[in-house]
């Protein structure tokens, strides 16, 4: 599959994020920076307990490393992911990079002033050039609108997408939930369609239930579905212009490669 103009500049944006990663020390509920091989077994092996019972262990080092590492790595991805998602939407509707970030103020919990909280893209509708490819977007946007039950006068009043990107979506984390029904009902206010698009299949079934309940439409990445309304994969080929499953098709060896070298880095503990 021949390389596309834009692959490295994409390329970039995904893997950027992840240098962070293969330089990851374990902070080990200490509050600091993290520690190396050395001064982990110098803390421990100041505790009488854990050196009585060994674990002053390299091993037991590289397990705290991997296990922080892990979700630094899937973190990562995730922050690779947005940046690439607004890439596209920048280069394929022909957008500035305000134009594809989204943002509001909220009053902050303690009463001291407000907040800024940001979703990870914008799709306003009125700011693509290209008559076709805007009235591509509208029509799913109406289309999702109509299949969350959105009630007709406020489908009628919207005027772009706004969008959470993941890798994946499997926490059941309440915070994070609530905060995202929240942004939902906010954007609703604002005139836009809040939209989930997560690039794996990784998704838990309760998430999807509650967050459509919430009227957020929810694409996956599903691959071959052709269903622009729940593929992530096809709603970028089709709606947005970009076949992005080509991409990630055309430079999985170099993702791969990259990938393991930074859980290589990760797995092993330290010699010096």
């Amino acid at each position: 599959m021949a390389a596309d103009s834009h692959d490295e500049r994409y390329l970039r944006a995904m893997l950027q994020p992840l240098e962070v990663c293969a330089s990851y020390r374990p902070r080990l509920g200490q509050g600091r920076g993290g520690y190396t091989l050395e001064q982990f077994q110098t803390l421990y092996r100041s505790d009488p307990f854990y050196s009585w019972v060994g674990l002053d262990n390299p091993l037991m080092y590289a397990a705290h490393k991997a296990a922080g590492g892990m979700t630094s790595v899937y973190r990562q991805i995730g922050i690779g992911c947005q940046a690439l998602f607004q890439l596209v939407l920048r280069d394929s509707l022909a957008l500035d990079a305000t134009d594809v970030v989204w943002s509001y103020e909220t009053p902050r919990p303690d009463g001291s002033g407000n907040r800024t909280l940001y979703l990870d893209g914008r799709i306003p509708i009125s700011k693509i050039a290209d008559a076709g490819r805007r009235a591509t977007v509208e029509a799913w946007m109406r289309a999702a609108a109509s299949r969350l039950n959105v009630a007709d006068a406020i489908a009628d009043e919207l005027r772009g997408i706004v969008f959470e990107v993941r890798q994946g979506y499997k926490s059941k984390d309440a915070k994070r939930q609530n905060a995202d029904l929240a942004n939902a009902a906010t954007a609703y206010t604002r005139a836009y369609l809040p939209c989930v698009a997560v690039f794996s299949q990784q998704i838990d079934h309760d998430l999807v239930a509650r967050y459509r309940g919430a009227r957020w439409a929810i694409l996956t990445g599903a691959v071959g579905a052709n269903d622009r309304m729940t593929s992530t994969y096809d709603f970028m080929r089709d709606v947005v212009g970009y076949d992005l499953a080509a991409f990630f098709q055309r430079n999985r060896a170099r993702l791969k490669r990259e990938i393991d070298l930074v859980l290589k880095a990760l797995l092993a503990a330290e010699t010096t």
